[in-house]
């Protein structure tokens, strides 16, 4: 046999044993290893989780009372909190519904409103689990509307400028151009303060400030305030105007407390 037909014969035997070896592997492999068919999509699809909201509806430019809209939605669709619900209303159902939103991380407290009987965030509520409850969501209480959930902050925020929140001092820092030192002792002083973001739940829940909006500040500028006394700023020089000013307070509550209380 020549040399050619050697290697021809030498060829198609290694070509047979890879053919063979390659269908053994095939023929062995293990069913777990198998890959799996990926199921279809109407297979993985979760059943609708139909809510109800119920929602404040205010329009000034209409010769209409104010009334509750109900909207039902998947929230399957959507983000687990209200705020979620309440975007995907406006975006798919009624772009006519008005409310705030900034953040949506509970830090700017624009989306404060009363959801289900309770002041609080939208964007740090959860749409409740139980499908056949229906959440009622309104503006602040005892708060001049402006629109639907939109409520007017202008007397509260007035309030919070009332107590000059920011510091006072004679005193140069030790470095010019530079911020104001703090101890680490101070710091703590501030832990339970420094975290109020100004929604206005706190104010609006308070029943002192329904009655007497006008007088009473609220316990959101009675916190800012306290945190700028001479406790918890050690670097305020105007500590006696602040002190004054929280006793002047104290007194005008325990006033409005006693008128009320012989009233009723």
């Amino acid at each position: 046999m020549s040399m050619a037909r050697q290697f021809e014969a030498l060829a198609r035997m290694a070509k047979g044993s890879y053919a063979w070896l390659n269908l053994r592997s095939i023929s062995t492999t293990p069913s777990s290893l198998m890959p799996e068919a990926s199921p279809s999509p109407a297979a993985t699809a979760k059943p609708p989780n139909m809510k109800n909201f119920n929602i404040y509806r205010w329009d000034p430019d209409h010769n209409s009372k104010p009334h509750m809209q109900t909207y039902s939605i998947n929230t399957n669709e959507c983000g687990p909190m209200v705020l979620d619900a309440l975007i995907k209303i406006k975006n798919e159902m009624d772009p006519s519904l008005t409310f705030r939103r900034s953040c949506r991380e509970g830090i700017c407290g624009s989306c404060a409103m009363n959801i289900d009987g309770c002041n609080g965030l939208a964007c740090l509520t959860k749409i409740s689990s139980d499908a056949s409850s229906e959440i009622p969501i309104t503006p602040l209480p005892h708060m001049f509307v402006v629109k639907d959930l939109v409520v007017d902050m202008t007397n509260f925020y007035s309030q919070y400028k009332s107590i000059e929140p920011w510091l006072k001092t004679k005193n140069p820092p030790v470095e010019q151009g530079k911020e104001y030192l703090q101890s680490k002792k101070d710091r703590l002083k501030l832990d339970g303060m420094y975290e109020c973001i100004l929604c206005a739940c706190c104010s609006t829940s308070c029943p002192s400030y329904w009655w007497n909006p006008e007088k009473y500040l609220g316990p959101a500028s009675l916190l800012q305030a306290h945190r700028c006394s001479l406790i918890q700023c050690s670097k305020d020089s105007n500590i006696f105007a602040r002190i004054f000013f929280g006793y002047f307070q104290l007194v005008g509550d325990i006033l409005i407390f006693t008128s009320i209380w012989k009233t009723s």
